[in-house]
Formats: structure tokens, C-alpha cells, sequence
């Protein structure tokens, strides 16, 4: 067989993925296959879990009447026996083979020689690609890469396929039915809402559905022709600009720009489509998805690379709607927030009375998006990798966030029972708003001050309301990300002096500027490959001393009056950087007095983030005053895992056993020599972490308001005795899922359930 492989596998995944709905797509999917390979038949198979059982799903070359009618238990058969392998099977003549289950109703029994591998996504087999020959033969090895590759490609639309109840959308096509998709806690709690759909400005792939009325009508098709004219307006301003840069046929480029917003096909195709009921954004994401295909098709390489033109084309006619047009709805009840990656950004665009949870495609449980849900008490479910955004815009849905489970389209039953759940649920936060005034303090009389993390001025009220004893982090960063430029030293100093002077006497740690990685600041651009890994926290402080020495001088100008005040250092990951920060804070504080500002030089610690620091403790624990430990991103770094990526987020976990042991070494090592340790990680607000926070002898926890309570539910509910029993049998365990089952049964035996599930 001779066929280029990788350009036909990029022209039927285009195909796969601008198909309309599952059913056309399997069917594209077996059509291309048979061609390409020039084999008899081609055929998908979908696992159904309800049943364990595989499904036919789509074939070209065997009866049709045999589509959702034909079913193998899992093993059973040729098919079966790719499942329980998960890996291909190559056979030159099939019915020979022991495993052979003959299927009149496929009319197979023609057929001989068999090539099947399996549809993998996240170690889980999802589905069974197959070729059948009628001649007896084996495949060749470039056929079995062929398929191998084309399955691995397929393996993110047949996933999407399961998320959305796919099976029995083709069976039954019943319209409405519920389905569930599955993600990551980002956030505990249940919340029953409408969904709202937010996604990236310029992206036309993450354009959503959105039907429009009669009398809407003209309006997108005015904002569709303005946004047009617009784009024309620009292309012919970028040509006169680069006239004396390009030679003519470069400049043509433009001239062909020109005459693609000129065409019928594009103008006609996206007006139709608006007068058939889709609002304009979703009308110019099909018509240029079919162009697109249209070129990807074509097999002169020239002409395909064409379909990048009309891509890039889309993506500015996009943006000039999207300037033009809101693109999220406005709510008038519980709001469940949506999109392909929700940012910060977002969620202020929901009025706050109205938002009960947020679902995010990407991103995990110690994303940002995640720990604000945490902050503001809502459920979020993080890296829903096959989250259907476009298709979802309005359902109701009911989030799970103890177990990152969504229920689309519930039923009544569904409703009924998650109504009683969240019923006790809110008794159950009844209940623990009881504690407010109530010590944090262990069975055995062990005190464990529980502070919190913030970065807003208005969190100061809520956090105080929560009992909250102080601020183990104050980001002060915030101000930085909402402004068009650097804050100035007075601005700054007014902020820092009312977040003092709000929790005094309270202590407040006040982390110095920690930007990079994921938070950027717009007017202080930065591009790196890996920004997690490069220049953030007190690597840039320390490159930009103007910077540092400005916040370090607001900071002592805000403490002259209190006393209240530490200071925290980001991001050290080598003992140099401390001596390094340690003298900048002496030269401003020298400064100051020069100025005549008498302020005391407050204490001074570190964050333990970065596993060098954990194996620097001896000579970091003589330096400073006390130490923080970020979980997030210490966890992050010991298990080589982006938190923010969703293909690896499961195995982000801080009850991993290294995690464990490095928290006890900065503990032995700090109480060595009389240097307090708080953690200030999510780590800090999930229960069961805090029995082994509280077991190895943590002095304070810093968390979220939202969290406050349930933690010292659990302080006040063990003795430490207790916590350091359990801490020392966690330490001998291998795997983190058996720590949390030892954590989780002393939460229930406790009565502590209500905590990390739902329900009472």
C-alpha cells in the first residue's frame, strides 16, 4: 500500500473535526479509512461502560442494518481480544483464530484477513478501530502505524463522544437526554445552575452556538458586514504600509486577502447561515471551517497551505465581532460558568450573587481559577478535557466538586437528590458557622492558629467574619495585575497600611512581588518556553532592584505605625538570593531613616517552593525568621507535573509520599532551631491534609476564608496525638491513594464526612 501518510491523516482529522455531530464523524472516519487503505471494509467500535460492552458504531463494508445492533462482551471475540490488549491485532486470517466470533449479521464471513487497534485516551480504551480484508492476508507494518496513529489522533473525539452521552444520542437519538462528564476538584461544595459559556476572544474554535430571533437577524447580519468592511479597511492600510518593505508578489498576499473577503462563497456562506437562525461569530466559524476543508483536501502543497490564509482571515473578521458584540450572557439566576479555559478575568463578568460554580476545560486543582472558586465557596471542576463548549450554552447542570462529576440535562430524580444534598450542605455550612468565635485549638489542647490567604482589600471584612487570626500570605502582586503600570511607592504603601491596619493586631506576612509563570503582568511582558521554570518571583525582584527597593521602602513606610507586619520571600530556590533580598531590605530601611521614616525592620522569611530550598534548610534556617511552605508549587516541582496541564493533573497530588517527606524535613530541621513553619499551600484548606499537617507539627495554616471553618472543624475534632499516629503510618505508605484512604476513614470515623463528600 503507498499513500502518504501524515498529509491524509491531516486531512481526515480536519474532516473528524468540523463534523456536526458524532454520527457523521464515525462515518467519515470509516469511509476515509477504507479508501485510503484500499481495504474491504472499515469499521468503529465504541465501548459503552454502562454495559461493558463494545459497540458498532460505524462501518463501511459491512451490513449498515448492523450498526448499533452488534455487541461483543468485553474479550469476546477479534475485537474484544484488541480491548483486553490494548494494543493492535494483526491477524492474516481471522476466523482461524480461537477468539473468532462469527457475525452473520455483519455479513463478515467473507472476510479474512483483520487488522484492529485499539482507541486509547489516558491509559482508558475508548474504542476499537478495525480493517478487514477478504483476502487472506497480514497487514504491512506502515498500515498497522497508519491505523495506530489515526486511533491515537481519534482518541479525543470519541472521548467527547462518551462525555456526551454519545452512544445513546445514535441508538435512541433522544433529544435531552442527560449525560455526565468528568474532571478534577478544583473546588468542593455542589451547586445546581444554568450554564454560561465564556471563551477566548479570536478563537474560532472555541466559539459557541447561539441561536438567534427573527428581529435579531438583521442586526448580525449589519455587525457580520461592518466587521467585514473593517478587516478590508485594515488589509488595504497594511499593504500601503508594507509597500516599501515587499517586493509585488509578497504584496499580492494582500491583494488575494482582499479578494477572499470579496467572495460569495465566504460572504453568502456566513449570511445564510445567520438567516437561518445562528448568531454571526457561529455563522463565520462553519463557513470558514468548510473552506478550510475545502483547501486541506486539495493535494497540491501549495494550495493546502492556502487554508492557514483563511484561517488567519477568520480570526480577524472574529475579533473586529467580537469588539462589537458581548459574548457573555447576561444571568438572572444561578449561573454555572463554562468555557474552554476560564480565567480570573471571567469570573468577574458574572455578578456574584448569581454564580454557583465554574467548569473549566483546562486547568487543574491548584490553577488560579480554582483557588479563587475555593476563596468565593463555590464548587469548580477543573480540566474537562472533553468538555463540550459549544453544545452545553444554557443546559442545566448540576456540579459535583467533591468528585469533579457534572451532570448535564439531570433529570427530575437527579434534581430531587441533588436538591436534598445541597440542602444538607447548607445546613452542614449552618452548622459551621458555629465555630466562628471558637478556638483553634486540638482535643488535647494543642493551639493551631488558622490564618488566611488573600490579596484584595475586601477580603478583609469576609476573612474576619470566618474568625479568621491573621494573614499567613497577602499577595501583593493583586494590585499589580489590575493596573495599567507599576504602582508608585506611595500607592503602595497606602494599600499595605490598610490591609495592616484592617487585621491588626492580627499578624499579616506580606509576600514580596511574585509575578511570572502564570501571572504576567501586561505592561512587563515576558515570553519563555517553560515560564515555571524561568524568570518569576525573586528572580526578577532581584534582576530589577528599582522595583524591589520601591515595594520594600512602601512596605516599612506602612509598618511605622504597627507592628503587625512580616515579610516573605518568594521563589528561593539558593541561599545567595536570600543574602541578596536581605541586603536591599536593609539598604531601604537605611534609606528611609535618611528620610526620617523610623520604621522597625520587620521579620523576614521564605517560601519553600522549590526542592533545592527543602535541601537547603540548614543554612537557610540561620538566615531568616521563619519559613512558609507554598504546597502548590513545592508539589508541582518535586513530581514533574504542570498543575495547569490537564493531560498530567491527575498526578498532581499533595498526599504524594514525597510530598509528605520533604514537609517533614523543613519541619525537623526548622523546629531545630526554634524557626516557626506554616503552610500556606491549597494543602492547607483540604481536610484530610491537615491531619497530617497537624501530625507533623505545623505551627499555622494559611487558606482560603472559604475554608476556614471546615479546617477547624477538623483541629478541634482530633487530638494531635491522634494526628501524629496517623501522620507516622502515612509515612510508611507507597502510594498517595492509600494515604488518603487512611485520611478519609478517620474523617468519617470522626463524623467528619460532610467534608470531603457530599451530603451530611
Amino acid at each position: 500500500m503507498a499513500f502518504e501518510i501524515f498529509g491524509t491523516l491531516r486531512r481526515i482529522i480536519q474532516e473528524v473535526n468540523t463534523a456536526p455531530d458524532l454520527k457523521q464523524a464515525l462515518n467519515i472516519i470509516v469511509q476515509r479509512v477504507k479508501r485510503t487503505m484500499g481495504v474491504d471494509a472499515a469499521s468503529v467500535y465504541f465501548r459503552d461502560f454502562q454495559q461493558d460492552e463494545l459497540i458498532l458504531m460505524a462501518t463501511d463494508g459491512l451490513n449498515q442494518s448492523a450498526v448499533g445492533r452488534v455487541r461483543f462482551k468485553l474479550g469476546e471475540g477479534l475485537v474484544g481480544l484488541v480491548l483486553n490488549r490494548a494494543e493492535p491485532v494483526n491477524i492474516a486470517d481471522g476466523p482461524l483464530h480461537p477468539n473468532y466470533r462469527f457475525m452473520t449479521e455483519t455479513g463478515e464471513q467473507v472476510f479474512h484477513g483483520f487488522l484492529g487497534v485499539p482507541i486509547i485516551q489516558h491509559r482508558v480504551v475508548l474504542g476499537v478501530l478495525v480493517v478487514r480484508q477478504k483476502e487472506v492476508r497480514r497487514f504491512a507494518e506502515n498500515e498497522e502505524t497508519f491505523m495506530v496513529t489515526l486511533a491515537a489522533q481519534l482518541a479525543g473525539a470519541i472521548s467527547h463522544a462518551e462525555a456526551m452521552g454519545g452512544v445513546n444520542e445514535l441508538l435512541k437519538e433522544v433529544a435531552g437526554s442527560s449525560f455526565t462528564l468528568k474532571g478534577i476538584s478544583g473546588s468542593t461544595g455542589l451547586a445546581i445552575g444554568q450554564a454560561v459559556v465564556v471563551y477566548a476572544h479570536a478563537n474560532l474554535d472555541a466559539v459557541p452556538d447561539q441561536t438567534i430571533k427573527n428581529d435579531e437577524i438583521d442586526q448580525q447580519v449589519q455587525l457580520f458586514q461592518d466587521a467585514v468592511d473593517d478587516v478590508a479597511r485594515d488589509i488595504k492600510d497594511l499593504s500601503l504600509r508594507m509597500k516599501a518593505s515587499l517586493p509585488p508578489a509578497e504584496l499580492a498576499l494582500f491583494d488575494a486577502y482582499g479578494l477572499m473577503l470579496k467572495s460569495d462563497t465566504l460572504i453568502d456562506g456566513v449570511l445564510n447561515r445567520i438567516r437561518n437562525g445562528n448568531w454571526a461569530q457561529a455563522a463565520l466559524r462553519d463557513t470558514i471551517a468548510d473552506h478550510i476543508l475545502i483547501f486541506d483536501n486539495m493535494e497540491d502543497p501549495y494550495l493546502r497551505e492556502r487554508a492557514s490564509d483563511i484561517r488567519d482571515l477568520g480570526r480577524r473578521i472574529l475579533e473586529r465581532l467580537q469588539l462589537k458584540n458581548n459574548h457573555v450572557q447576561k444571568t438572572n439566576g444561578p449561573t454555572v460558568l463554562v468555557g474552554d479555559e476560564v480565567a480570573v478575568s471571567h469570573l468577574a463578568e458574572i455578578p456574584p450573587e448569581h454564580l454557583v460554580a465554574v467548569i473549566s476545560a483546562k486547568g487543574s486543582g491548584a490553577s488560579h481559577v480554582a483557588i479563587l472558586s475555593h476563596a468565593l465557596g463555590i464548587p469548580a471542576v477543573m480540566g474537562v478535557g472533553d468538555l463540550p463548549v459549544s453544545r452545553i450554552k444554557g443546559q442545566t447542570m448540576v456540579v459535583d466538586g467533591y468528585r469533579g462529576q457534572i451532570y448535564v440535562k439531570p433529570t427530575e430524580a437527579m434534581l430531587d437528590e441533588f436538591r436534598r444534598l445541597v440542602r444538607e450542605e447548607q445546613e452542614l455550612n449552618a452548622d459551621l458557622n458555629e465555630l466562628v468565635d471558637k478556638t483553634s485549638q486540638t482535643t488535647d489542647g494543642v493551639r493551631m492558629p488558622l490564618l488566611v490567604n488573600t490579596g484584595l482589600l475586601a477580603d478583609i471584612s469576609p476573612s474576619l467574619r470566618c474568625g479568621a487570626e491573621g494573614v499567613g500570605l497577602y499577595r501583593t502582586e493583586v494590585p499589580f495585575l489590575i493596573r495599567d503600570g507599576f504602582p508608585g511607592e506611595d500607592e503602595q504603601a497606602n494599600i499595605y497600611r490598610q490591609v495592616l491596619e484592617g487585621f491588626s493586631p492580627r499578624p499579616v506576612t506580606l509576600r514580596t512581588l511574585d509575578i511570572g509563570g502564570d501571572k504576567m503582568l501586561p505592561y512587563f511582558p515576558q515570553r519563555e518556553e517553560n515560564p515555571f521554570l524561568g524568570w518569576r518571583g525573586i528572580r526578577i525582584m532581584l534582576d530589577h532592584p528599582e522595583i524591589f527597593l520601591t515595594q520594600i521602602r512602601a512596605v516599612l513606610k506602612a509598618s511605622e505605625r504597627f507592628s503587625n507586619i512580616q515579610l516573605m520571600l518568594p521563589m528561593i530556590s539558593d541561599v545567595s538570593e536570600v543574602d541578596e533580598a536581605l541586603s536591599l531590605i536593609r539598604r531601604a530601611h537605611d534609606e528611609l531613616r535618611e528620610d526620617g521614616i523610623f520604621s522597625q525592620l520587620p521579620p523576614v522569611g521564605v517560601m519553600i517552593e522549590v526542592p533545592s530550598a527543602v535541601y537547603q534548610m540548614d543554612a537557610l534556617v540561620k538566615r531568616v525568621d521563619f519559613f512558609s511552605v507554598g504546597t502548590n508549587d513545592l508539589t508541582q516541582y518535586l513530581l514533574a507535573v504542570d498543575r495547569n496541564n490537564t493531560q498530567v493533573a491527575s498526578l498532581y497530588d499533595s498526599l504524594h509520599p514525597a510530598v509528605l517527606r520533604a514537609l517533614q524535613h523543613i519541619v525537623s530541621v526548622a523546629h531545630a532551631h526554634g524557626k516557626p513553619v506554616s503552610v500556606c499551600g491549597e494543602m492547607a484548606g483540604n481536610p484530610a491534609a491537615a491531619i497530617i499537617l497537624l501530625g507533623l507539627g505545623v505551627d499555622s495554616l494559611s487558606m482560603s476564608a472559604g475554608s476556614l471553618l471546615s479546617i477547624k472543624w477538623v483541629i478541634r475534632s482530633f487530638s494531635q496525638q491522634v494526628a501524629k499516629d496517623l501522620t507516622e503510618t502515612a509515612l510508611t505508605m507507597e502510594k498517595a491513594s492509600s494515604i488518603k484512604a487512611l485520611l478519609y476513614k478517620a474523617l468519617e470515623d470522626a463524623g467528619l464526612g460532610g467534608l470531603i463528600r457530599a451530603g451530611k
